[in-house]
């Protein structure tokens, strides 16, 4: 049983859990996420060609003597611009390339710039953990297959691509960006990238790891149980610890004042919802109680049985249940010597 005076403490329990840590090696993480072939064409939306690399694994990768690679659709004579420094888990790299005009905004500040002119209607992009110039390209696979190649995309008219199919041509206004913001790696150039607007982000960007690395090579792995014991929960919060009718004049009846009682339960056979109170002192008032929207009925005096105001056949809802009350008196107050009179009013919850 759970009984509530007008002031109330509620008390709550807190089940603290603790989160671990994500690791990884960061090996075959990077991959491209946006490639940029019309800088500074008629149109374009910038002046010079990019590509975009994204860390989507859980640890940094240094890339210090590495390189992004570029050849023709067909062709297997590659260009290489040279990579450094070190993208954290989540961040960006900027690789700024050739321009075909003057049209076009300019770019963020590149982290590496380099010299290839990307051609529009299709080509090879490679990012390479070494500086040797790839010489492969001209049949699905070929690149892949090497193992210093990170990742790689053929779109448009390229010979060589990854998966079931090259990557859609972009335009002067389009960019081929990778699904998931960058996340999503399924080996298939074909339906791991889609034409959108561009939006070149550099290693300044918020880093954004993705929510679900790839999974760490084959190994051993333990489990642990976890058990969590969930106590009973009865309870009842007050908006007012005092319900104050001032300056009341003998022969009126004040107008009821609202208290709504939040009933907190987790009990499935839910709970009933009663009140009681103690004579005014130094002369009792006929103090009465409403829910709702109904008339306003006597409070008992205890020990006389409490009144009734509510019943749940359930657990309360997440928030609590909240039930609307009017407190006032019954009829005009007597004629009674001035002065304070006071009563203390009884809320009480009972599990069923």
């Amino acid at each position: 049983m759970k009984r509530i005076h007008l002031l109330v403490l509620l008390s709550v329990l807190a089940l603290p859990f603790a989160a671990a840590s994500a690791s990884g090696s960061g090996a075959g993480t990077l991959v491209v996420a946006e490639v940029f072939a019309a800088g500074g064409n008629s149109g374009a939306a910038y002046a010079n060609d990019y590509v975009e690399l994204f860390n989507r694994g859980a640890a940094a990768v240094a890339v210090d003597g590495w390189t992004l690679q570029y050849a023709s659709a067909a062709g297997t004579t590659w260009q290489a611009t040279a990579l450094s420094g070190t993208i954290p888990a989540g961040g960006r790299y900027l690789v700024q390339l050739a321009s075909g005009g003057v049209n076009g905004a300019g770019l963020p500040t590149p982290d590496a710039t380099g010299t290839s002119n990307l051609a529009v209607t299709g080509g090879k992009v490679a990012l390479v953990d070494t500086a040797t110039a790839l010489s492969c390209g001209t049949s699905p696979g070929s690149c892949s297959a090497v193992s210093t190649v990170e990742d790689l995309i053929g779109y448009g008219g390229a010979a060589d691509y990854e998966g079931s199919g090259a990557a859609p041509a972009p335009s002067a206004t389009t960019a081929l960006a990778r699904a998931g913001n960058g996340c999503t790696d399924t080996d298939n150039n074909a339906s791991d990238f889609a034409t959108a607007a561009p939006a070149p982000l550099n290693s300044s960007a918020p880093a954004a790891p993705c929510s679900a690395p790839p999974p760490p090579p084959p190994g051993t792995s333990g489990s642990a149980g976890v058990d969590v014991d969930v106590q009973p929960v009865l309870s009842i919060a007050l908006d007012h610890a005092t319900l104050s009718f001032p300056a009341a004049v003998p022969g009126t009846t004040p107008g009821p004042l609202p208290e709504n009682v939040t009933v907190t339960s987790n009990d499935p056979s839910g709970y009933t919802l009663s009140v009681h109170r103690t004579a005014f002192s130094p002369h009792d008032l006929p103090l009465g109680i409403g829910v709702g929207s109904g008339g306003l009925v006597a409070v008992p005096v205890a020990p006389t049985p409490d009144l009734p105001l509510a019943t749940a056949s359930g657990a309360s809802a997440s928030g609590g249940d909240v039930w609307a009350t009017s407190v006032g008196f019954v009829s005009p107050l007597p004629v009674v010597p001035s002065g304070h009179y006071t009563a203390t009013l009884t809320f009480t919850v009972l599990g069923r």
